[in-house]
């Protein structure tokens, strides 16, 4: 999928020629791209893109959608991401080309289910109408004559055809629910965290899922092998090395009714294997949020997973309440559970628990929620809040209705999700 050169430069030299393939930078994105691309390319221009929709998602469930605020901060995000912006100028051919290609992109990736497809049309439309809201008068006019107003959704009937190419499938399903952020498996602050520590970190620093998984640890001295996946390769992330998870694990299960020598022959060494040292001696990555949403849901017993996705809203409201958030903040909690956005509903968690406003970035990884938390209580970084407006943040969520699913971040760790799978097998006894 390498580019024509020579068709890039013919098009350069014909000029105007260019500017026949996107007369407008705003578009209905009726006909498919032809032209081949690079498969870097290819992926860049879905990141990007992915992370737009990302923006737009958390800026129209954290302002009123079209005000000031939000205006300002997806114009920004808009520019940052070189995409197509208000007037429509001759020069931006590039930026309308990869809005036209990376759009088509992501189609592929989410038209696989309805929850996907929802997400990304609900996200689409909202780009769109702030686009449109922004051109002028004429502008507007010059658009509605270029476009058709027919339109209908058919790249589902393309899979067939893209499900065969060995290169891109892998690509569209990672696209569709992995993420985009630091490696974790990196362990930055390795032998700074004692193990003493644990239990006042859990409430302090910990998001909800790792929070819950450590107190049925502590209640019940033993976690089935999804839990115990999903916690220890998060103690891994947050610094714990080898042999501290190993005393940690054994300490507690030793515990509950797992004797020593059957933790040495059971356990241990799928906890080497978590750090590279057995088996295929790869060095895997803690969970990111949306391997925990869309993975291995929990059964009856089972304690991981995520607590906004697959908690009972009841139970759920239990479990906060008996951590003092308080009424107000548990209904919008529960306002954006409902409308399936899990990702938000704990980012909103985390402003209540450390008493922000606005926490400055898109929370996409329970080890993310950490370091960010201990950056803020250590001081590392200053959240400012924000001056109350006359409308509640209730207020804003109920006048929005929003109907658009899960967040949706994205990661290059492809190798690194993949290695992943194989984990399962080490860790098959409950």
């Amino acid at each position: 999928m390498e580019f024509s050169r020579e068709k890039r430069l013919k098009a350069r030299l014909a000029g105007d020629r260019r500017g026949d393939l996107y007369p407008h930078s705003l578009q209905f994105y009726l006909q498919p791209p032809t032209e081949n691309i690079s498969l870097a390319e290819f992926e860049n221009f879905a990141i990007d893109r992915l992370k737009l929709l990302k923006v737009v998602e958390n800026l129209g469930v954290s302002y009123v959608k079209g005000s000031d605020e939000y205006k300002s901060r997806l114009e920004r995000e808009i520019r940052k991401l070189k995409f197509p912006f208000r007037a429509l100028v001759e020069d931006d051919y590039d930026a309308r080309r990869k809005d036209h290609i990376s759009h088509f992109i992501l189609r592929l990736a989410y038209c696989q289910s309805e929850d996907l497809r929802r997400w990304f049309i609900q996200q689409e439309m909202d780009l769109f109408r702030y686009r449109f809201n922004e051109l002028t008068g004429d502008l507007v006019e010059k658009f509605l004559k270029y476009v058709n107003l027919s339109y209908g959704a058919l790249t589902a009937r393309s899979l067939p055809a893209v499900q065969s190419d060995e290169r891109l499938q892998p690509l569209l399903n990672h696209l569709s629910h992995s993420y985009v952020g630091p490696d974790y498996s990196i362990q930055k602050n390795i032998g700074k965290i004692s193990l003493e520590h644990i239990d006042a970190l859990s409430v302090k620093s910990f998001p909800l899922c790792m929070r819950q998984l450590h107190k049925a640890l502590r209640d019940n001295h033993h976690l089935r092998h999804g839990g115990r996946m999903q916690y220890g390769l998060f103690l891994k992330g947050i610094g714990l090395t080898l042999e501290q998870a190993l005393q940690f694990w054994k300490s507690e299960f030793i515990k509950g009714k797992v004797d020593a020598d059957k933790f040495d022959k059971g356990y241990a060494y799928s906890i080497r294997h978590n750090y590279g040292k057995e088996g295929k001696r790869t060095d895997y990555t803690p969970f990111s949020c949306m391997k925990i949403i869309l993975s291995n849901p929990p059964s009856q017993g089972d304690y991981h997973g995520c607590p906004f996705r697959h908690s009972d809203p009841e139970l759920l409201k239990q479990k906060l309440q008996s951590y003092k958030i308080p009424p107000t903040g548990i209904t919008q909690i529960l306002e954006l559970v409902k409308g399936m956005h899990y990702q938000l509903a704990c980012q909103k968690y985390f402003q209540l628990t450390h008493d922000v406003d606005d926490i400055g970035f898109s929370l996409n990884h329970p080890n993310q929620y950490f370091a960010e938390s201990q950056k803020l209580l250590s001081g590392g970084r200053e959240v400012k809040k924000e001056p109350s407006e006359p409308e509640s943040s209730q207020q804003k969520l109920s006048s929005q209705k929003s109907t658009s699913s899960c967040s949706i971040p994205i990661s290059s760790n492809t190798e690194a999700d993949t290695e992943l799978e194989g984990l399962d097998a080490y860790f098959t006894e409950d």
